[in-house]
């Protein structure tokens, strides 16, 4: 009786596996193995068949012969070599207990995953490797066209953040198999690693069932704005009213002679329908900038070219990013819209998330900077722009390409005042101070001509001045010292960074702000590497079940490292040279001087008169 239920149960197997058209049939080697586990076996390559695409099954219309060895290696679970798969033994009492007690199903998965994995390898190879090969999916991977290397693409892939396995990091062979493997078994494929769970669905006319997903909003950790140090965002694609490529306009200095590119998201606030009126809504505009996380002493050439300093997606307030570049920096800032339809918006928000999430790569001046990271996650993003001829190493260089190609619009910057109005174009902030400090010269003779020349002064030489002018200069004077101030600001931070990071160990009035300094920087979120503020069991795209947890390590992050700021700023007026101390101190005299004395005249006073300085 069992030796004609076994025969049944064979006949039964080779029916499915083997029907009207040839297809993929799979053999067990039965040398060695007990009636119990030349079953189990089989069943095994049954349960492998049955998830396997039809598409797949049928394409791979050979014979493949499985068996179990002992020999394999520490750590390998299988091998496949030509038509034959060979798999540890020790998966096979694994995937025996899991289909005898469902208590034990975790032992059933590693065999029926190490299977699906080496007939993945068998396809690719049989087929000329055209999914390894493949550069959509290369793209989609991590391992993307280099810019000067004649189409060659990237040996190392940098997406080691959330991977369900890095030995998918290994080659793009082994990246297929592993991803291979979770599009067949993992419900959660679909929502974690959406993109590449479309293409595998398109290559293959159909996908396993998909478990619900997080919810519309993709979560992004981005910068605070005012008192916050971090936030969490979930950023729903159908409010991104436009995604545009800003650029913030050169300057002098030798690593930004050919500027720096970003991409702005026009999201609408919260209720307002998509459309023009978004532009206005400024407060909630993002900005995604790749940037070199720089923890050395000052930006060194010979590291920037040797990509020794990570490269990483931050998620920044618009309004912080006009800041830093026209007021400090006073660099101009263009945004220019990218002529991209509602569907692909979502697409490029989606691979910017997953981004976000994953890539931790090396920033180098000459192949992999701002600019080249931008197209990158655009042709990623838009599979039609992977087409289009946009590679470039330099920032305005990708501008010029994208107009070229009909992608940016460069038609909204030809009315001026409209541009500005519209915010297509930030200006630098030096025009306007050159305009105040012309108001004040109009009333004082002020040793100094050119605004940049006044803001370098001592602020102790300026405050005189400050004491003297009438309403109209002494408003134009407090613009200048808010202005003054920020500069002093950003001096001392330079300044610190360089004494802190290279101080010795003796040096022990560097020793608590150094250590401040250290966790500022090292910090994972705040550098870009959002995936260190959850366990590392997860991978891809956070879902609804690391929702909660998530909120909780970004709510307790941004408490941590706003204290870290606030040590940070104590320790510093302890550390700082004398000399760059009471500069600031002088300029925030100035400025308070100022408020009070215009306070004065706002009331009524002379408007000559000065208040206590």
């Amino acid at each position: 009786m069992a030796r004609a239920a076994h025969a049944g149960c064979l006949a039964a197997l080779l029916a499915w596996a083997l029907p009207a058209s040839a297809a993929l049939r799979i053999e067990v080697e039965s040398a060695g193995l007990s009636p119990t586990e030349l079953d189990a076996s089989r069943t095994l390559a049954m349960a492998a068949l049955d998830l396997l695409p039809p598409a797949f099954r049928a394409r791979l219309d050979q014979r493949v012969h499985l068996a179990w060895r002992d020999d394999l290696g520490t750590g390998v679970h299988g091998r496949a070599r030509g038509d034959r798969i060979a798999l540890d033994r020790a998966l096979l009492a694994g995937w025996i207990a899991g289909s005898r007690d469902p208590d034990a199903a975790a032992d059933h998965r590693p065999a029926l995953a190490a299977l699906l994995h080496e007939l993945a390898h068998v396809y690719d190879r049989a087929h000329g490797h055209a999914l390894s090969r493949d550069p959509r999916l290369l793209d989609l991977a991590g391992w993307p066209v280099r810019p000067l290397r004649l189409g060659l693409r990237t040996r190392r892939n940098d997406f080691h953040d959330r991977s369900p396995d890095r030995y998918e990091l290994a080659s793009p062979r082994e990246f297929v198999a592993v991803n291979l493997e979770h599009f067949l078994l993992d419900p959660g494929y679909a929502c974690r690693r959406p993109a590449l769970h479309r293409h595998f669905a398109a290559l293959f006319g159909g996908s396993p069932a998909a478990g619900s997903c997080a919810g519309p909003g993709l979560a992004f950790v981005a910068a605070g704005e005012g008192g916050e140090a971090l936030r969490l965002l979930a950023l729903e694609p159908g409010r991104v009213q436009s995604v545009e490529y800003l650029l913030a306009e050169a300057n002098a200095r030798p690593m930004s002679r050919w500027g720096h590119g970003m991409l702005r998201l026009v999201v609408c606030a919260p209720g307002r329908p998509r459309g023009h009126d978004c532009r206005f809504d400024l407060e909630h505009h993002l900005v995604l900038s790749f940037r070199a996380f720089v923890d050395d002493v000052q930006v060194s050439s010979w590291r920037g070219l040797t990509g020794a300093y990570p490269s990483r997606l931050f998620v920044l307030p618009l309004g912080q990013v006009v800041d830093e570049y026209t007021k400090v920096e006073l660099r101009g800032l263009r945004s220019i819209p990218l002529r991209l339809d509602e569907a692909e918006v979502g697409s490029l928000l989606e691979r910017a998330a997953q981004v976000h999430w994953s890539y931790d790569g090396r920033y180098r001046f000459v192949d992999n900077n701002c600019a080249v990271e931008a197209w990158t996650l655009l042709q990623a993003g838009v599979p039609r722009l992977a087409r289009a001829q946009l590679r470039s190493i330099t920032p305005n260089g990708l501008l010029r390409r994208l107009e070229r190609a009909g992608i940016a619009d460069p038609s909204v910057l030809d009315d001026a005042a409209v541009a500005v109005r519209d915010g297509y174009r930030f200006d630098s902030q030096e025009r306007h101070f050159q305009a105040m400090l012309d108001v004040a010269r109009a009333d004082l003779p002020l040793p100094a001509r050119e605004a940049r020349t006044w803001l370098a002064m001592d602020p102790v030489a300026r405050a005189p001045w400050l004491a003297q002018g009438n309403l109209r200069a002494t408003a134009a004077f407090l613009l200048l010292e808010q202005a003054a101030v920020r500069r002093e600001q950003a001096a001392i931070r330079e300044a610190l960074k360089q004494r802190f990071l290279r101080a010795g160990r003796r040096d022990e009035a560097l020793v608590a702000a150094g250590a401040a300094l250290h966790a500022l920087l090292g910090d994972g979120a705040l550098a870009g590497r959002p995936a260190l503020l959850l366990p590392a069991a997860g991978y891809g795209l956070p879902q609804a079940d690391e929702q909660g947890l998530l909120a909780e390590a970004v709510a307790v992050e941004d408490r941590r490292l706003q204290g870290l700021h606030a040590s940070l700023q104590a320790e510093a007026r302890r550390a700082v040279a004398p000399s760059r101390q009471a500069r600031l101190d002088a300029a925030e005299a100035n400025l308070a001087h100022l408020g009070t004395r215009l306070r004065v005249m706002a009331q009524g006073g002379d408007d000559d008169a000065a208040a206590p300085y």
